[in-house]
């Protein structure tokens, strides 16, 4: 089996960034990770994904507001246009190939977008609460709740209904994509958890970094690491060559 999985990351125009701790996260997990940086051919993604047991979609800069269809909100942050094509045609391609798919963060979000859904752009001006989801504490500090949806794969993989989270993030999945299902919410109600609704297809987000979580005494996001690692392990176990009909694509 491949236990090699393939991160996506960004770069400026000198150096590849990446936190270290979504390697680290997935080394303890029994994997291997291979950076993707933001590809000049983005076509060329299949040929990575043949190659690799599984896909994880990271954090990073805001998703291009252009791709759902809106015109820039003022607050909106630092985009990346060839890291969009290359997560876009990284999940697709791994659609194509139902090869099994972890998304953090900015995952959830390019995720939703790219199965036609909408982002909140900036969520203190645009949904405003008492729940701060960008506050000024360390990484690995909880500081928030979220509620976890009963017989989802998220509540499986951590083995609760509800849970404390990390949080660092301005945007949050808006309208979600035909496609997705919400697994996990906020005390405010903000979308904290997606999963596809193809029952064959392990694809799960969370909009925290359980990565920066897996040391710590409550197994939670540990488990999320775990569930990956063992549904890579399956699908290579059953896996056939794949296949060469057409299947629905995720929005352009």
């Amino acid at each position: 089996m491949s236990k090699i999985i393939a991160i996506s990351s960004t770069a400026d125009t000198a150096k590849i960034r990446l936190s270290l701790n979504y390697a680290r996260s997935l080394e303890s997990a029994g994997l291997i990770p291979l950076i993707v940086p933001p590809l000049a051919d983005p076509t060329r993604v299949g040929e990575i994904l043949d190659s690799v047991g599984g896909l994880l979609l990271t954090g990073g800069e805001d998703v291009d507001p252009k791709r759902y269809g809106a015109p820039a909100h003022p607050k909106l942050g630092e985009i990346n246009a060839v890291r969009d094509a290359t997560e876009f045609a990284l999940i697709e391609a791994a659609r194509d190939r139902r090869l099994p798919l972890l998304a953090i963060c900015r995952g959830p979000q390019i995720l939703n977008v790219a199965f036609g859904g909408t982002l909140y752009q900036d969520l203190p001006s645009e949904r405003p609460s008492n729940v701060d989801h960008n506050p000024a504490t360390d990484r690995s500090e909880r500081t928030h709740e979220v509620t976890i949806t009963a017989g989802s794969r998220l509540a499986a993989a951590t083995g609760t209904a509800r849970m404390s989270v990390n949080s660092y993030h301005h945007q949050a999945v808006c309208r979600v994509g035909k496609g997705l299902h919400l697994t996990a919410l906020a005390t405010d109600g903000v979308i904290e958890g997606l999963e596809v609704d193809d029952p064959f297809w392990w694809a799960l987000a969370v909009q925290w970094h359980p990565e920066d979580l897996t040391t710590d005494v409550r197994s939670w996001d540990r488990g999320i690491f775990k569930a990956f690692a063992d549904e890579v392990e399956r699908v290579a176990k059953t896996a056939t060559p794949p296949s060469s009909a057409t299947r629905p694509g995720p929005a352009a």
